[in-house]
């Protein structure tokens, strides 16, 4: 069967929208026909210095929140990156094949040094498709869901395997291919909807987040920018904050948009708000329970972790031994 890797950050004490739109509702899907590993990539998050106790709560969130939209550990591996040790391993290996200039490429280090300056970057952050690269290639991944925004991370991860399989030989690693998500919806700030939501940018009226209360998420839906027209119509570039409401609409409903903008012919702006709320609402409220069941449940959270951790390390470990005997690594007597 083929394998697919994923993976997310636990940098937000609850995925907002986009998250749930642009890769968990994939991931659900892709469990049923692939051998799916998931993880919370907690090595990642660390090169942005967060707090321990924070850093703890998150991760344990953010598996909560993976399980409560449907990730099922009886159909995927779901685990901590950092209870499978193998990944900082490879990356070590990966970090001998990476040019300094091949990783200074990077976009999202760019990003950060152009923001910040480089006093305030890391060598973590300047190394961080390495050990993205590590994530992918220690499960002889098949496939990699991609969005834009990771396709450069993708390319670097194919062509350290490629690099691996001309030095050492080829089967040495699998070289993953792009799974390319189909076009999900776009979702922009409730308040600014030129702006893309996201946790890093977007005020609290902005967001909608899945561990809201529902009330919460009612008051924004129905508080969101509009314009001083009364028309509804899809017009991205004309009436963003509109346009952007009905996008939604048509994510959580499943019908199309146009069909949408035929029912409200006539109507006002309020009428589409309220409706809107109540499906979200109705929506995300059995997500958000579920997941709450689970953070209210931390043992019962950790030992699946646990055994999605222990069935991962003796999947990396076979690619390790693998890597580490063509390197000519001297290996260990005893395990």
């Amino acid at each position: 069967m083929t394998r697919v890797f994923s993976a997310m950050q636990p940098t937000s004490d609850s995925l907002q929208l986009g998250n749930y739109l642009g890769a968990l509702v994939e991931w659900v899907k892709l469990q049923e026909t692939h051998e799916a590993i998931y993880s919370v990539v907690d090595l990642h998050a660390l090169t942005v210095a967060p707090d321990r106790d924070v850093l703890t709560r998150r991760t344990r969130v953010t598996a909560a929140q993976f399980l409560a939209a449907g990730v099922d550990p009886d159909r995927s591996l779901l685990f901590v990156q950092s209870h499978v040790p193998q990944h900082a391993e490879l990356a070590w290996v990966l970090s001998t094949f990476t040019g300094m200039g091949e990783a200074g490429r990077m976009t999202q280090f760019k990003d950060k040094s152009a923001q910040v300056g480089e006093s305030g970057t890391n060598v973590g952050l300047f190394t961080y498709p390495v050990l993205m690269a590590a994530d992918i290639l220690l499960y002889d991944t098949n496939v990699v869901p991609v969005g834009e925004d990771q396709r450069q991370h993708l390319e670097l991860s194919r062509d350290l395997a490629q690099r691996l399989n001309t030095r050492l030989g080829e089967g040495t690693v699998v070289v993953p291919e792009p799974h390319i998500v189909k076009a999900t919806a776009k979702i922009f700030d409730l308040q600014e909807p030129t702006k893309k939501m996201s946790k890093s940018f977007s005020g609290p009226k902005g967001l909608i987040e899945i561990l809201d209360d529902p009330k919460k998420v009612a008051k924004n839906i129905k508080a969101a920018a509009t314009d001083s027209d009364t028309v509804i119509r899809f017009d991205p570039e004309g009436k963003p904050g509109v346009s952007n409401l009905l996008t939604i609409y048509s994510a959580f409903s499943g019908r199309a948009i146009d069909q949408i903008v035929a029912d409200y012919e006539g109507k006002m702006y309020g009428h589409l708000k309220v409706d809107l709320a109540e499906i979200v609402v109705d929506y995300l409220t059995p997500i958000r329970d579920r997941a709450m069941e689970w953070i209210e449940s931390p043992e019962r959270l950790d030992e699946v972790l646990a055994q999605g951790a222990s069935k991962a390390s003796a999947i990396a470990q076979v690619t390790l031994d693998r890597i580490y005997d063509r390197l000519g690594l001297l290996p260990p007597l005893h395990r």
